[in-house]
């Protein structure tokens, strides 16, 4: 007997109808995760091509299509029934004041996110103009607390030397915590590019952020409350 195929599924993870489970009527034939991540372009006067500077992460996007079909099984029934399940994912629930949290599942697959576009496009009708096949195309985008994602490991690495334009709407306190997570540490910054006065840098100069010192931060951040 051979194996029968594992269903996809979504699940609601909170909200008024939590643990609620749409299933798909068809498997997607394929789907795609996105993978990307913001940089910002800094153009120096005199450099002959910006620096790039990353900025941040960005969520993981999983799109795929879906097909309904209502009439071969379904007994010709309108087939939006079953679709507007999926547009009531991006509703606002009463209880959170946003849509709810999902899960979408396909066998070993899992992919927490929120709703974050359906497109409906319906291909057949009865002869009265009822729609009984439609092809729905979903964007989950991934979501994580922000206590997920502290329980990641820290992707800015503070045990190299690292170079940063500083701009104009930028500080040397925002600099230290973006960097080291620690704002007291903007003290190792100035001491290594010879600051007398942090709140006079110059837009466009190159800083130099050393490799961060444990008991140099502490040093620092003791120095900074007086202790």
């Amino acid at each position: 007997m051979g194996q029968e195929l594992a269903k996809a599924v979504v699940t609601l993870l909170d909200g008024r109808n939590k643990g609620q489970a749409v299933n798909v009527l068809f498997n997607p034939t394929e789907y795609s995760v996105e993978y990307s991540a913001a940089f910002q372009e800094t153009a120096p006067p005199g450099l002959s091509s910006p620096i790039i500077q990353f900025v941040n992460g960005n969520a993981q996007v999983l799109t795929m299509d879906l097909l309904f079909d209502t009439y071969t099984d379904g007994g010709g029934a309108d087939v939006t029934t079953t679709t507007r399940q999926f547009a009531a994912m991006l509703a606002i629930d009463g209880d959170l004041h946003a849509p709810p949290r999902v899960e979408f599942r396909w066998g070993s697959f899992a992919f927490r996110a929120v709703v974050a576009k359906v497109t409906q496009k319906l291909t057949m009708f009865r002869s009265d103009g009822t729609p009984v096949r439609a092809t729905l195309s979903v964007t989950f985008k991934q979501y994580k607390t922000i206590a997920e994602q502290l329980e990641d490991p820290r992707r800015n690495s503070a045990d190299k030397t690292k170079r940063r334009v500083f701009e104009a709407h930028d500080s040397i306190w925002l600099l230290a915590a973006r960097e080291y997570g620690e704002v007291r540490c903007w003290r190792l910054i100035a001491t290594e590019n010879d600051i007398d006065d942090p709140r006079r840098i110059e837009p466009g100069r190159v800083l130099v952020l050393p490799p961060i010192d444990r008991d140099a931060g502490k040093e620092a951040a003791n120095a900074d409350s007086g202790a």
